[in-house]
């Protein structure tokens, strides 16, 4: 059974082995030796890439079955999300809220070879995270992360991100259901009305220049990338693994906690930290999401604590010192 699952999966160039120089045009150039006519030269072939499709959410009904609850579409994207609401995790005495960071999620694209790309992030215990990583490389399902959200924890908690590209989606879903059920990742339960955020979302909005929302008692701001984004010959469609987002959880007197992650390129990387640091943010985890992204992209995790209107100025200026938009004002 493995093997049948593992054929569903395919590969694609990655940018390195396309880049790779034949031993001719790295030979040394011999004095004297004649000089070949450039003309002459073969022509590099024009890269083919492969854009996403819009679907519509009767199109991810054999998804729906094979993960075993209900999705929603973003854009391009069929989005589940798979909540850790059965966790009750500490950090820095205080008690996290599951939209805080412990959010599961996976989302599938369709792409115009009729081809599906898999990404998503996971949420799992220390005791669950060898069977369940076990799970889905048995699965075909890969890996490119795993690392942390928060500092000091209990109990402690890793992130996984996941990615997988085959023709047949559902193989994949099936996998992720798998492994899934190996945590004691609760049922679906739909959603429940919030009360109201006891913080200054006005305030955190004026800061921004940008509305924000509420997620189950977490206020949330989210930008992507401005410049396309490649995962190996894949056009990834915007907000897909490439984010930075920013989220307050309230605790009293106007006060909260922010915690979230920046996506940055190399040359951003230094100065976002800098400006983190200066106001007072502290550093959780730098590393990449991803394996064959172009650019390359860099993600730091972060923690901060005080006035929420004073903790949404610095993060403001960590924000405009990368290329990003608002996810709000993003149509394609």
């Amino acid at each position: 059974m493995a093997d049948n699952r593992q054929r569903t999966i395919l590969t694609r160039p990655t940018a390195t082995r396309r880049g790779l120089l034949t031993a001719g045009a790295v030979a040394p150039v011999l004095v004297g030796a004649a000089t070949p006519d450039a003309r002459a030269l073969p022509r590099e072939r024009p890269r083919a890439l492969i854009k996403p499709t819009m679907t519509v959410l009767a199109d991810w009904a054999e998804v729906t079955k094979a993960l075993g609850r209900p999705g929603e579409m973003k854009r391009y994207m069929y989005h589940t999300g798979l909540p850790r609401r059965d966790l009750d995790v500490v950090s820095r005495g205080v008690r996290i809220e599951t939209a805080l960071a412990l959010g599961t999620h996976v989302s599938f694209v369709r792409y115009e070879d009729g081809a599906h790309l898999l990404m998503g992030d996971a949420v799992v215990t220390e005791q669950e995270l060898q069977g369940f990583s076990d799970t889905l490389l048995e699965h075909g399902i890969g890996i490119t992360a795993v690392h942390k959200h928060l500092l000091a924890h209990k109990p402690a908690v890793w992130w996984l991100h996941l990615h997988a590209h085959a023709h047949d989606p559902v193989p994949v879903a099936k996998g992720l259901r798998a492994a899934f059920g190996r945590t004691g990742t609760p049922p679906y339960r739909p959603p429940t009305a919030p009360p109201p955020l006891a913080l200054d979302t006005k305030g955190i909005d004026g800061v921004f220049g940008v509305a924000g929302f509420q997620d189950e008692g977490i206020y949330k701001s989210t930008w992507v990338r401005t410049e396309r984004i490649l995962d190996g010959d894949m056009i990834l469609p915007p907000g897909l693994g490439a984010t930075t987002t920013v989220n307050f959880q309230p605790v009293g007197g106007g006060r909260a906690v922010t915690n979230g992650d920046f996506v940055m390129t190399a040359s951003e990387v230094q100065p976002v930290l800098r400006i983190l640091r200066k106001g007072g943010v502290e550093l959780v985890e730098l590393h990449h999401h991803n394996l064959t992204d172009e650019p390359r992209l860099f993600f730091v995790h972060y923690w901060g604590t005080g006035d929420a209107v004073r903790l949404a100025k610095v993060l403001r200026e960590a924000v405009h010192a990368t290329a990003v938009v608002p996810m709000a004002g993003v149509t394609g």
